[in-house]
């Protein structure tokens, strides 16, 4: 067993977090303060190959692993939780359902302008009644012909407010499932901005992950193509299910990254501030707390990476699902976040509490890496489940 990165993955953790430092470190706070969504960044990442790291070369992305890809959402969201999870929401959730489920026509059609950049891609399934119980969504979807007319709203849509292209779910009403079982009629969709009777909601106004923007989307006999239905009429439910074992890794690689960053400020901090005579760092307190940061970071980027690696040993060699190191590397990787970043507050003291220092915004950004897809406690019910079979 080797835990050592190759080459070619140091070369890309290495060009990743040059790209961090030089374009989104310094302009971190503004976006944050301001809620700005910073989507020219997002296609000069696209230039870079950041945008279609799992889409082939066949049409137009870099053709790396799944492993490739987690050490990039993890030096991104180490710098900027925001931007590590528009890129994750783009990836794992927009591009992942087309790569995954689309036609070849739907992968031509969509996929090398998400690659490129050109498009920014949103998933879209939660609505106000329907977060952890998905299958409760009353988003419908009729049958007129050459199209299928959608009604409802959606809500928390990462990348609602700028993206191009929305994977999007509603129940269609004339399939024979409908009204007799809670997910009966779910449909996956390719919605893009333009379509008729779609439209932009309320942008919410959150405690972190600030200037990755959040939105609900609004149907309003909104007209989708049947050759833009992803898989099959009904089968949705099981779609969007199986994107959250892998969507779930992507989120442990942000929790991760804001844990690093948060970290490594305090140990800079901690070696810089002297008081009675020595720097903080030396102190046993503070030393505890520092020594237990990194302790648990280690063990999450190993659940983590190991995740990453069950998922590509599923899809590429048949190897059992991953659906349990997926929970097993969310539930850490986000605990471990709050945790870290928590503490990094503490070890700056009073100077942590203010914005003139990252680790308040790594505070703010890491608690939601314990809600969105799937909540600490859907993880150990998952979990539970999984170690009962």
């Amino acid at each position: 067993m080797n835990f050592q990165l190759t080459e070619d993955q140091m070369m890309i953790k290495e060009t990743v977090s040059e790209f961090a430092q030089r374009r989104i470190l310094p302009n971190r706070m503004i976006w944050d303060e301001a809620q700005t969504f910073p989507r020219e960044v997002f296609s000069e990442m696209g230039e870079i190959g950041l945008m279609g790291m799992l889409v082939p070369e066949e049409y137009g992305g870099a053709g790396l692993g799944y492993f490739e890809y987690k050490i990039a959402i993890e030096e991104i969201s180490r710098v900027c939780g925001s931007v590590g999870l528009s890129m994750a929401a783009h990836n794992s959730l927009c591009v992942g359902h087309i790569l995954q489920f689309g036609t070849d026509e739907q992968k031509k059609k969509y996929l090398p302008k998400l690659a490129s950049g050109e498009y920014l891609g949103a998933y879209s399934l939660s609505e106000a009644g329907s977060g952890t119980d998905a299958a409760a969504m009353v988003a419908k979807a009729n049958d007129d012909g050459d199209y299928f007319t959608l009604n409802g709203e959606k809500m928390w849509v990462t990348n609602g407010t700028t993206a191009d292209l929305f994977v999007l779910f509603a129940k269609v009403t004339d399939h024979p499932d409908y009204g007799k079982k809670k997910h009966g009629g779910v449909t996956c969709f390719v919605v893009e901005k333009g379509f008729n009777g779609f439209k932009i909601g309320k942008k919410e106004d959150k405690l972190g992950i600030r200037s990755s923007d959040t939105c609900t989307l609004i149907l309003d006999n909104c007209k989708v193509p049947k050759e833009n239905v992803l898989g099959e009429v009904g089968k949705g439910f099981a779609i969007a299910m199986n994107a959250l074992d892998n969507s779930r890794i992507g989120i442990a690689a942000q929790g991760l990254g804001i844990a690093q960053g948060a970290y490594e400020a305090a140990l800079k901090y901690s070696k810089e501030r002297e008081t009675f005579g020595k720097p903080i760092a030396a102190h046993q307190s503070i030393g505890n707390y520092l020594a237990d940061m990194a302790l648990r970071i280690d063990a999450a980027r190993l659940q983590v990476y190991k995740a990453a690696w069950a998922k590509q040993q599923h899809y590429e060699n048949g190897a059992a699902r991953h659906t349990l190191e997926a929970s097993y590397a969310k539930l850490n990787a986000g605990d471990t976040a709050m945790w870290v970043s928590e503490k990094a507050v503490q070890v700056l003291g009073g100077y942590g509490y203010t914005t003139e220092f990252p680790v308040e915004r790594f505070f703010r950004d890491a608690k939601i890496t314990q809600i969105y897809e799937g909540t600490q406690e859907v993880q150990r019910l998952v979990i539970a489940r999984e170690i009962g079979k």
